[in-house]
């Protein structure tokens, strides 16, 4: 009876107490990790460039760098592809689906050559940067981007930015926008994403400055975050452990200040 009293006390407390991460916030610091990691390589041969892509997408074609399409097999987001160089320092690629561009990809190497910066533009969505380091691979003095490259998570995660928005819903609702959007309460219910390669969140009041957000894909918990705020408010920090569609493991440590 205790017990029973002592839970029906804790339901009180998840559904009256306010979600301490109410604010608008910016994305100030990432540590991110991504196990295995996301792999591309290329290489340049006669004028004819292969691109290899393994991790949370798989790509293998081979293209001229002369701004004319080329067919591609086995790829169901697109079946042409188009390859121009700008200049010496940055290409652009044109994915095409039955001649119609689905996305553009403006590639920019750094002035030493180790990192690679990838702007993907698609239309109704907005604009996705990737950055890549120089692991390996032979360098061709006709192709300064051949090579073996990795995606750093941590600097893709800070040029492309973050920025969140948590505001009140209803009663005793929250509505989250960010990389993907909910609204939820803190019953224990499983509420809806969107724009997310996850299903459902619930959340969790843990004190009065720490949520927790359990994600699941199906039946399956797939993804655990801690949102902890500062004791004056300003600064957040969200610790992230899970696994993608992929099969690969993901652990983020970001910090917010709030705007």
């Amino acid at each position: 009876m205790h017990k029973l009293a002592l839970l029906g006390l804790f339901a009180a407390l998840q559904l009256g107490a306010a979600d301490p991460r109410i604010g608008s916030w910016t994305l100030i610091s990432a540590q991110s990790s991504l196990d295995p990691p996301n792999k591309l390589s290329i290489t340049s041969l006669h004028g004819t460039v292969h691109v290899v892509m393994s991790g949370d997408t798989h790509l293998d074609f081979a293209a001229k760098l002369d701004g004319h399409e080329a067919s591609v097999q086995g790829i169901p987001a697109f079946n042409q592809i188009e390859l121009r160089r700008i200049d010496k320092h940055q290409v652009e690629i044109k994915e095409k689906k039955d001649g119609a561009v689905v996305v553009t990809i403006h590639d920019k190497l750094s002035n030493d050559g180790k990192e690679l910066t990838s702007r993907t533009s698609q239309k109704g969505r907005d604009d996705r940067l990737t950055v890549w380091t120089r692991t390996g691979g032979k360098k061709s003095a006709n192709d300064p981007f051949a090579g073996e490259w990795t995606q750093d998570p941590s600097k893709t995660r800070l040029r492309q930015g973050m920025a969140l928005k948590i505001e009140p819903a209803g009663k005793d609702g929250v509505h989250f926008s960010g990389d993907f959007s909910y609204s939820a309460h803190f019953d224990g219910k499983e509420y809806d994403l969107k724009n997310s390669t996850n299903d459902t969140v619930t959340l969790q009041l843990v004190d009065s400055h720490t949520v927790d957000s359990i994600y699941r894909r199906g039946d399956q918990v797939t993804q655990t975050d801690r949102w902890v705020v500062s004791a004056d408010g300003a600064e957040m920090t969200l610790t992230t452990t899970g696994t993608l569609e992929t099969g690969q493991r993901v652990k983020e440590t970001m910090t917010f200040r709030k705007r």
